[in-house]
């Protein structure tokens, strides 16, 4: 019997963007908390590179005869893990707050469009299998 699939690839992917992207919203929305916050460090969340290499990697799944045995085959879309970073002080100057109120606008406004295209996307994948379930009705 075929392995069928409904969420393909593309699917999946664009699910982890948007949750990704979610995570991304949370910490923006936090530096812009604390842009007045004293010695507040901003922070970046990032996960582009890890997706793009987890897309760029052919999915292969290997069975495993041991639990000793390392695991075979690459872990998936699914397993995609973002990774967060703090701005450091480069100013001698001020309270010691990194927080850049244009860039972090820039950033959340970026993340919007980015998350909006992604939603549009997906939901246009769903009504196309939405549209191929009903016989083209």
């Amino acid at each position: 019997m075929a392995d069928i699939r409904i969420a393909d690839r593309t699917i999946n992917a664009l699910q982890k963007s948007l949750d990704l992207r979610a995570q991304k919203q949370q910490v923006i929305a936090a530096n812009i908390a604390n842009a007045e916050t004293p010695g507040y460090a901003a922070r970046k969340l990032n996960f582009e590179d890890n997706l793009r290499k987890a897309l760029e990697t052919p999915e292969m799944s290997g069975l495993q005869s041991n639990a000793k045995h390392f695991p075979l085959g690459s872990q998936g879309i699914q397993s995609v893990q973002a990774t967060v970073s703090q701005q450091q002080n480069s100013n001698p100057l001020g309270d010691g707050n990194t927080v850049s109120i244009d860039d972090e606008m820039f950033d959340l406004a970026e993340n919007q469009l980015l998350y909006e295209a992604g939603s549009q996307i997906l939901k246009k994948k769903f009504s196309m299998l939405k549209y191929a379930a009903s016989d083209g009705r």
